[in-house]
């Protein structure tokens, strides 16, 4: 996909159900997306009744985003499985399976995966706009049946960069060094 592709309202994520009922999704349910070499699975998008967003990732050992900023966007990040390395600011930390990660807008950050694989489930919310992580990984993913990580395949930083531009993301750095 490409910039000229995103339609800002288009996350795959019209097969949710409606965000003004309550509801449950159970592990394997929501839409799923092979998301930058990872599986992504939208559990909650932002709507007109709802100010907060919500992605399970599925993660290989090693993955890590660039060093990035949200401009509005804060994160919630909840280690479902696995150890994942967080630097945040100055602020550096292993989450391990129970975690709770806080990581405020306008503060730079990035994480690794640095067990086998790890499981996360990222809550995004804003005080002055709608969230748009959940569109920021719909523009970027490709749509799946297959509730499974992706093989690995070539990531590119520009377009990934311009896209998460559109959406209030600004990439600051590479992503962390590969592991050993």
């Amino acid at each position: 996909m490409t910039t000229h592709d995103i339609v800002d309202d288009s996350t795959h994520t019209d097969q949710l159900p409606d965000t003004s009922r309550p509801y449950v999704l159970q592990r394997d349910e929501g839409v799923h997306l092979h998301f930058l070499g990872t599986l992504a699975t939208h559990k909650l998008t932002a709507g007109e009744r709802s100010s907060m967003t919500a992605v399970e990732f599925d993660q290989p050992r090693g993955f890590g985003p660039p060093l990035h900023c949200h401009d509005d966007e804060d994160e919630l990040i909840v280690v479902l499985d696995g150890e994942i390395s967080f630097r945040s600011g100055d602020t550096e930390a292993i989450g391990r399976a129970g975690s709770v990660v806080h990581l405020p807008h306008g503060i730079p950050h990035t994480f690794q995966v640095i067990s086998d694989t790890a499981r996360m489930l990222t809550i995004t919310s804003s005080a002055g706009s709608t969230p748009r992580f959940d569109r920021f990984v719909g523009a970027l993913g490709e749509p799946t049946d297959r509730a499974v990580i992706p093989e690995p395949g070539e990531i590119d930083p520009h377009e990934v960069a311009s896209v998460g531009a559109t959406f209030g993301i600004e990439t600051l750095g590479p992503p962390p060094a590969p592991l050993d």
